[in-house]
C-alpha cells in the first residue's frame, strides 16, 4: 500500500532538495551590496503620493469582479461545447439559464454606469 505513495513521496522530496539548491546557491553567488539607487522606489520612477494604506475606488474591484466572472464562463463553456451532444437538450437548456443570468447580471451593471469610467 505504501508503495503505491513512493514516487508522490520523492516527488516532494526532490522538489524541495531543488528549491534549497537554488536558494542556497544564489546566496553563495550573488553580491549583497545594496546601495541608494537599489534601495529607491522603482515601481514607477518617482516618490509615492500617498500613504500605501489609501482606499482604492470601488470600481477597481468592480472590473476585478467581470474579469473573474467571464473568465469563469469561459471556463464552463468548453468542457459544455465538448460534451454537448451526450448530455442532450437538457445541458443545452441548463447552460443557457446560466448564460442568461450573467447576460441580466452584465446589463444590469451597464445600466447601472459600474463600467463607465471617468
Amino acid at each position: 500500500m505504501l508503495a503505491n505513495y513512493f514516487p508522490i513521496l520523492l516527488f516532494i522530496v526532490v522538489g524541495i532538495a531543488i528549491g534549497t539548491v537554488c536558494v542556497a546557491l544564489g546566496r553563495v553567488v550573488a553580491p549583497n551590496n545594496p546601495d541608494a539607487e537599489k534601495l529607491s522606489v522603482y515601481e514607477c520612477g518617482f516618490e509615492p503620493f500617498e500613504d500605501a494604506r489609501v482606499k482604492f475606488d470601488v470600481r477597481y474591484y468592480l472590473i476585478a469582479i467581470l474579469f473573474i466572472l467571464f473568465d469563469l464562463e469561459i471556463a464552463f463553456l468548453f468542457p459544455w461545447a465538448i460534451v454537448l451532444k451526450e448530455i442532450g437538450w437538457f445541458g443545452f437548456v441548463s447552460m443557457m439559464v446560466f448564460l442568461g443570468i450573467l447576460v441580466v447580471g452584465f446589463a444590469y451593471e451597464w445600466m447601472r454606469g459600474a463600467l463607465e469610467w471617468e
